[in-house]
Order: C-alpha cells, then structure tokens, then sequence
C-alpha cells in the first residue's frame, strides 16, 4: 500500500464527510491485500473507523457538524425488502452510492478511485452516505470507538444476533484475534456456561482467558475436534469460526454436539469449498454465515458503548499497537505475525 494525495468530493445531498479519528486494521482488508478477495483498483482499504463530521448534505437531518460518529460498512437504504424485514445488514444498497454520470466520491487525476466498502478509512477524511454512521453522544475515544465500528460488533453480534447463544450453553470460539475474542465476550454476556477458546499463539489464548474463555486449546498440538468433544462429553451447543480458512471451518461443523449450530464469522477465500459429513445433518447439526454480526447498528452500538463504560465489555484490552497512517503496512505484518489483537491507526 502507497500514500498519496486523491481528491474527495462535497457532500451530496444524503452524504456526510467526516474527519477520520481512527481506523482499526482489521484481517478483512488483509484479504483484499493478499488478493484472496477481488475490488476495483486502485481502492483506498479501511473499514473499521470513527470521526466527527465535518459537513453534511442539504437533506441529512440525522448528524451535524461537531458530532462523533462510528461509520459501519452495513449501509442500509431502509425501503428494499430486507431492510422492511428488520435485516437491514443485509440490505441491497441500491441507490446508496453516485453514479456513473456523477462525480466519483474520490478520485485521482480525473479517475475514480474505489471506496472500500462504502467507506475506506485509511484516509484523513471519509464522504459517505448518511446511513452509514451512527452518532455516538457519550465521551469515548476514538480508538474504542472504530473498534466498535467492526471488530466488536461482529464478534459480539455472532454470538448475540446470529448464533443467539443461550444462557447455560456451551461455547467453542476458533480464533482469537480481535473478532474471535468479541465473540468470546459475546459468549459470556450472553450467559454460556462453558466457552472454550482455540488457537495456536500462547498470548491470545491468555488474552482470551481475560475475554470470558473458561478453557482454552492450543491448536497448534492438532486433533482439535477431538479435544473439544472430549472437554464436552460429546461436543459444543455453539461454535464459531473467526479465521476464515476451509480447515477450521469444518472443524467448526464438526465439534458440534447434536442439534448444534455452526457460525462462520471468518471471511473464507473466493473459489474455497467446505466439505462436511452427509449423515451429521440428521442430528440437526447446522452450519450458517455471520455478516457483520447481524447487526443493527444504529441500535446495537450505542448499546455496546454503554457495557464498555459499566466496565462489561473490554475494548482497551484489544488495542495492542497505535500506529500512524505511514505505518499501515507494518500494521499488517504484525497481524501476520500474530503479534497483536488489534492495530489502530491514529490520526
């Protein structure tokens, strides 16, 4: 990745442009580098962020100007079906970004430069749609805010939306980079009984013990499945993948006792196929996607801020680097190392 200067439009008339406050480096935007997912070149990354907005178009009634926001890559248009449903993370988006004959969000030399998930946050300033924010009223950094941003409401929102841990359930979390730790947390504020944390580096299991884990594996001694149903006397109520690869993805399926639920949080590579055992289905085992935790954003992370200030929901833990935009890429080597739960970019 390169820093240079691109230029950003003014606010249309449902759009808002925000001062970037801080960005989170978050595995999904790795994808993309690596080129396990495809975009648009070139593409400004970042997804996971917080500011204050700076203007505002001519029909935005929601923010103003001085107000703090979390941005959210689940940018609802609030009319299709199913936004009418209530599942407004899964909305078409239709008619929430220009169009060809319009002047691009950002561009360089004339071009039009692609916004990474309607927001791209490795910038100084973000132009987006109304409906891609949520305004945040209490005093909290930004830091834990774009923290919240992605991360924790994905992880949490697994658990609490998706998966609808019950309270006295059994939990496996595979994963515990800063996405599988939310689920952790997830786990517990949802009342798990048991949650059991997997990985292979020493200092996320420990980090996950601090999260709400009750027993950890390290992964990296293999036959995971096998320790997990013996810790079990048969096998997990929930489990949840946060990594994103074919192998724990079945694991995941697998470690299941009967009538169990599988949630894949990880972004699996394009073209990659799972394999599961046929007959596991006649134990009403079931295997689902997680996008962005379910969320309703507008609701849930307002919420998510007030456990973080009661002291139930650790976000301060998560940041383990703060960095400047100019060190984005070794942000990126530290989450290959494994070295950290979450890198934040400052600004």
């Amino acid at each position: 990745m390169e820093i240079e200067d691109i230029d950003i439009a003014s606010p249309g008339p449902r759009e808002v442009l925000i001062r970037t406050g801080a960005s989170g480096v978050c595995h999904s935007d790795l994808h993309f580098v690596e080129g396990l997912y495809s975009t648009p070149m070139p593409v400004i990354l970042g997804h996971e962020a917080a500011g204050t907005i700076e203007a505002v178009g001519e029909q935005v009634e929601y923010v103003r100007p001085g107000d703090r926001v979390i941005t959210c890559l689940s940018v609802f248009c609030g009319t299709c079906e199913r936004c009418t449903e209530g599942r407004t993370v899964l909305c078409s988006r239709t008619g929430l970004n220009r169009t060809a004959n319009q002047t691009p969000r950002l561009s360089q030399n004339g071009e039009e430069v692609t916004q990474f998930a309607n927001l791209s946050s490795y910038a100084e300033q973000m132009l987006v749609h109304e409906n891609a924010v949520v305004k945040i009223d209490r005093d909290v950094p930004f830091e834990q805010l774009a923290l919240i941003g992605c991360g924790a409401t994905t992880g949490l929102g697994a658990a609490l939306n998706t998966a609808a841990v019950r309270p006295g359930s059994t939990v496996a979390v595979i994963g515990c980079g800063g996405v599988g730790l939310n689920a952790i947390q997830g786990a517990a504020l949802a009342g798990a009984l048991r949650i059991i944390a997997i990985d292979a580096v020493e200092t996320k299991l420990t980090l996950a013990q601090e999260f709400g884990a009750t027993e950890v594996i390290d992964a990296s001694g293999g036959d995971v499945v096998s320790k997990v149903r013996d810790l079990t006397n048969g096998g997990v109520d929930y489990s949840f993948e946060a990594i994103g690869k074919k192998e724990t993805a079945e694991q995941a399926f697998h470690m299941l006792r009967a009538g169990g639920t599988a949630t894949i949080i990880g972004m699996i590579p394009q073209g990659t196929k799972i394999e599961l055992d046929g007959p596991s289905f006649l134990r009403e085992k079931r295997i689902q996607g997680s996008s962005m935790g379910s969320n309703h954003f507008r609701t849930d992370m307002p919420q998510y801020v007030e456990f973080y200030l009661q002291g139930r929901l650790k976000l301060d833990e998560l940041v383990s680097r703060r960095l400047g935009l100019e060190d984005i890429n070794e942000a990126f080597e530290y989450m290959k190392e494994g070295s950290v739960a979450r890198s934040v970019i400052t600004f």
